[in-house]
């Protein structure tokens, strides 16, 4: 789901740059938050509201209703963003109450995550891999691939892996630093010398196609200087997924590429347990247990 970041132009749209302002000053990403957001802006501006207080509770259920739900879950998440606007317009005396009245849908069932075997990894890294370039991309064979092998050896999830830089690989300690990811924290993930090889071989036959690469560069990407998106990346899997010879139970949902993290012999430490371990004497290219 995206968005282009355009301004806010609805009566909303200052308080709703406030709002995002607020959000992010919490340590909030609130990505997705905003794409949801920016839809809701622009439906006010369609349905021509004039300012906060007109905004009823029949807007809402238009709102949400002009939207292709096809799970509950992205119903609620719509649902749940705007409704924290408005409780927080509340809060601010922008509006006297919330307009949003309606109740989320309840889930029929719980999605059952897909536990890959090493044969379908193998296969998929090796289609990732056969992937040719394309007027939009370049090196997207040893790209996906790697990103494949990254996911699913380290458990990343696919956005921590979008914003890596070429500098959060510490060669010297083989860890790669994931900055600020869910809740603001960060935490290193230690990697063997097999998925070092692997992004040793992406880069340097990266340098070999586009030259040297800055610090600052994006670690994965296929256009020069813009990285990889969670949407790319996820594209990209359900093209290749129906080749992996996957049998799936009856009502069982397909692959999503973040049940590449689904995948138990891995270990994440954050960077509190690695400092400890480091006052104490301990060899970081030993395994750690996990400290949460």
């Amino acid at each position: 789901m995206t968005l282009a970041k355009r301004p806010f132009i609805s009566p909303l749209g200052r308080d709703i740059e406030r709002f995002l302002s607020y959000k992010r000053a919490l340590g909030c990403r609130y990505i997705s938050e905003e794409v949801v957001l920016r839809i809701f802006d622009r439906y006010l501006v369609q349905r021509r509201i004039r300012t906060a207080r007109s905004v009823t509770p029949g807007i809402i259920v238009g709102f949400l209703k002009s939207r292709p739900h096809h799970h509950p879950g992205s119903y609620n998440e719509f649902l749940g963003v705007v409704r924290v606007l408005f409780c927080w317009l509340v809060v601010r005396g922008v509006v006297d109450r919330s307009p949003v009245l309606a109740r989320r849908r309840r889930a029929s069932r719980l999605r059952t995550p897909v536990i890959l075997q090493p044969e379908h990894i193998r296969r998929l890294l090796d289609l990732a891999g056969g992937l040719s370039d394309t007027t939009c991309g370049e090196l997207r064979g040893p790209t996906y691939r790697t990103v494949f092998a990254v996911l699913y050896a380290l458990g990343l999830r696919v956005g921590e892996a979008c914003r890596l830089v070429v500098r959060d690989v510490d060669w010297g300690r083989r860890l790669l630093v994931i900055r600020e990811s869910k809740f603001g924290k960060s935490r290193l993930v230690p990697f063997g010398p097999r998925l070092g090889a692997v992004l040793t071989g992406y880069l340097d036959t990266r340098r070999a196609r586009s030259g040297s690469s800055a610090m600052d560069d994006p670690l994965f990407c296929v256009m020069q200087g813009h990285p990889l998106t969670r949407q790319m990346i996820g594209r990209v899997f359900r093209q290749l997924r129906s080749e992996l010879g996957i049998v799936l139970p009856k009502d069982a949902s397909p692959p999503r590429v973040h049940d590449l993290r689904s995948y138990p012999d891995r270990r994440i430490i954050p960077i509190r347990s690695i400092r400890t371990a480091c006052a104490q004497g301990a060899r970081l290219d030993r395994p750690l247990a996990h400290a949460g």
